[in-house]
């Protein structure tokens, strides 16, 4: 079973956080270069916190232009430290734009490129986040708020644990963290119910309770190199507040006075976060930034034109003209952030390599952000893109963005700035691989024009179709990522008794050697682990990977039909210091295999992923629906004894050997196709390390595929299921009458 990476945490002083070079001013590097050359201890590493806001617009703080909305204490960090005027989010609505903020790549690359309309967009274990890169550096890691990708469970790739983030609190769903008052909020794997808040009850204020676990966080890591990243709700509608403080004079609407006090409440958490690192003495040590996920919305009765939100640009929150893209970015660090301003285009990609910088870390080389890292440190200048770009598939409308949009606010539609020229095109079909010339293709000179008012795209053919072409290849279906940081491969059975063998895989995906490497792994209490090859090297180039593999004996008296947990271990000496990845990956003991011709749905699976939710096991006989879900039907049938999955699943059950035949009907349900026809999968039946059956491509017009297979001595069933367009939101796929018949005598 292939692993779920983590990136192991550790004292500053076991990974030697001490050695890491000064960062800051030109001169405290070459002070901090003096230090070491004559042995004394180097300046610590930064902590690093990143203030994330929700649907912050260009033109909403003060030092942005903004009157009527008062933000003294942002105000203040950006006449003390740096304020870029050209900083980008990485996409115009929250799911994608946050997707690549973390990991780096830019939405023709990233997972996730979409506001989800249905089931929530998920990282995967091949995501490599900034916590994970500064996780193994040994920085202590926290996500304070919104998370943003589901499933909302515990357990899985796309949990903010299992991507860095040792310490979560806060929602993982994005329609969860529309609530102010919820019901509960996540703390790691755990829903802690809010009592305050129960049966409706408004007692207390999601973000009061954030702004507590944040400055806690900060607190208990004070004498430690920290990452927060703390992304409060605020001002992401509804315009919901305890009261709306300075503003409830004004004549404007509630929803707008609402709004008011949401920013400013953002102001005072960005204070408050600055007030305990001065009382902490921890100012000097420390990088702040503070930026939003994308332009200023107008849901709930927010009049984003009453603020000048989106101040002198063109656009709102979902569209691809600058109003939706170009944020607010501000750097402090006293004695480490020079005060100044920057025009040097910023996209918020590059927040993964910066910080690894800033922190001594390596970093995947296969991102597109740049680090900015020198110009926050002093430098004049530092790496410039050639070109930057956004990509847009979006379902929602609001009647402002759609107005900019000239009514095409649910086309897809890409933008890219090389430059002083921007472009912004639309397609009126959804299908990226549409002829360029069946785009609408807008051109501006963003020198002259930063508002996008005049179109120039008929005056400058050539300047159109060169920009069009670098959207082009900024574009992939897949975008297959260079392994980096440690990863573990096992049986998904481990017999009592039986050795296996157990694979782990140390990367080095960055751009510089480590030396040496080494791996090692970890079992319960009572295997035995033996090494069948070389688990050590003394230098990993760029690129390279160690490679080790290990006979692993569980003792012959493991209980049947449990899962258990073995863990691979990295570590290496990157040119910052000591590293340390780690891998876990689960290894059952496997449930009695069936005694006679049953279905799935009442057999004990081994293991179940799904990409959305828990897979709907129908054990009813019939009688009810499927699970917690819908009944499953295909064509106005419905069908007892199924599964029902959204893509990416796979779902693994025990036959021992002991069966004959699997049947089944799998396809997009007629569930799935009420909510739309956009949903599009594959299906795949592994018997052991075989491919029994691969399907073509599912949907609802295709209907179900029956399947009849021969499964004789297979011990594992897998039934998996994939996305086959690129877009998850309506991939529920079903396993009707999924049965196995045994082999008589067995």
């Amino acid at each position: 079973m292939p692993s779920r990476r983590r990136f192991l945490a550790g004292s500053a002083a076991t990974l030697g956080l001490g050695a890491l070079p000064a960062t800051g001013t030109a001169e405290a590097r070459e002070t901090g270069t003096a230090r070491e050359a004559t042995g004394t201890a180097a300046v610590r590493p930064p902590n690093l916190i990143v203030v994330l806001a929700d649907d912050l617009g260009y033109g909403e703080l003060g030092a942005y232009g903004q009157k009527l909305i008062t933000t003294p204490r942002l105000d203040a960090l950006a006449a003390g430290g740096l304020r870029f005027t050209d900083a980008y989010s990485t996409a115009a609505v929250c799911a994608p734009s946050r997707c690549s903020l973390l990991t780096g790549l830019h939405t023709g690359h990233a997972t996730v490129r979409a506001n989800p309309s249905g089931a929530q967009g998920s990282l995967t274990a091949a995501d490599t986040t900034f916590a994970q890169v500064l996780r193994a550096r040994g920085y202590r890691t926290g996500l304070i708020g919104k998370w943003g990708f589901g499933p909302e469970s515990a357990g899985q790739d796309s949990h903010p644990n299992a991507r860095g983030f040792e310490e979560f609190h806060g929602y993982i769903d994005h329609t969860h963290a529309h609530q102010y008052y919820p019901a509960y909020l996540w703390h790691d794997g755990a829903k802690e119910t809010i009592p305050a808040n129960a049966n409706g009850a408004r007692g207390a204020y999601a973000p009061d309770l954030l702004r507590r676990r944040a400055l806690d966080f900060i607190d208990r890591h004070a004498a430690e190199p920290f990452l927060l990243f703390l992304t409060p709700t605020v001002p992401h509608a509804p315009s919901d507040v305890p009261d709306t403080g300075a503003y409830a004079s004004r004549s404007w609407s509630e929803a707008n006075k609402g709004h008011a006090a949401q920013v400013s409440l953002f102001d005072a958490l960005v204070g408050d976060v600055v007030d305990r690192l001065r009382a902490l003495g921890l100012e000097d040590d420390t990088v702040l930034l503070v930026t939003s996920d994308n332009g200023p919305h107008e849901e709930g009765g927010v009049n984003p034109d009453l603020f000048d939100a989106n101040g002198p640009l063109r656009g709102y929150k979902r569209n691809l003209y600058e109003g939706g893209i170009r944020v607010p970015l501000l750097a402090w660090g006293p004695g480490r952030v020079p005060p100044g301003t920057s025009d040097r285009p910023t996209p918020l990609t590059d927040l993964l390599p910066t910080l690894a910088e800033l922190g001594g870390a390596p970093a995947p080389t296969d991102v597109d952000g740049l680090s900015a890292a020198p110009l926050l440190t002093g430098a004049t200048d530092t790496a410039r893109h050639g070109h930057l770009y956004w990509y847009r598939d979006e379902r929602g409308v609001t009647s402002r963005a759609d107005a900019q949009d000239k009514q095409r606010a649910t086309w897809l539609a890409e933008a890219l700035r090389k430059d002083r020229w921007k472009a912004v095109r639309f397609a009126p079909v959804r299908d990226h691989a549409l002829p360029d010339d069946q785009w609408q293709t807008e051109l501006y000179d963003l020198a002259t024009d930063p508002g996008e008012t005049s179109d120039l795209a008929a005056r400058h053919p050539a300047r159109v179709a060169e920009l069009v072409a670098l959207m082009r290849s900024s574009w992939r279906d897949q975008y297959p990522r260079a392994p980096f940081g440690a990863s573990l491969t096992v049986p998904s059975l481990a017999v009592p008794g039986k050795p296996f063998t157990a694979t782990a895989v140390l990367a080095n995906g960055s751009a510089r050697p480590w030396a040496p490497a080494a791996l090692a792994l970890k079992a319960p209490a009572g295997w035995t682990v033996r090494p069948t090859t070389a688990t050590a090297t003394a230098q990993l180039a760029p690129g390279a990977r160690l490679t080790a593999a290990w006979q692993v004996t569980p003792p012959a008296s493991a209980p049947a039909g449990t899962p258990w947990t073995l863990t691979a271990e990295g570590t290496a000496t990157a040119p910052g210091g000591p590293v340390r990845y780690a891998a876990d990956a689960t290894a059952t003991t496997p449930p009695p295999a069936p005694t006679r011709d049953g279905y799935l749905s009442d057999l004990p699976w081994i293991s179940a992923v799904n990409g959305w939710g828990p897979v709907e096991r129908d054990a009813s006989n019939g009688k009810n629906a499927a699970g917690d879900g819908t009944p499953i039907s295909f064509g106005g049938t419905t069908y007892p004894k199924g599964l029902g999955v959204h893509a990416r699943s796979d779902v693994a059950f025990h036959l021992g050997g002991a069966a004959d035949r699997f049947t089944a009907l799998v396809g997009i349900d007629d569930f799935s196709a009420r909510q739309s026809s956009a949903g599009a999968t594959r299906a795949t039946v592994h018997g052991d390390d075989r491919v029994l059956h691969a399907t073509g491509v599912l949907t609802a017009a295709t209907g179900p595929v029956p399947l009849d297979l021969d499964v004789r001595g297979v011990r594992v069933l897998r039934l998996e299921v994939t996305d086959a367009n690129g877009t998850t939101s309506f991939d529920h796929t079903s396993w009707a009458l999924a049965r196995v018949t045994v082999v008589q005598g067995v």
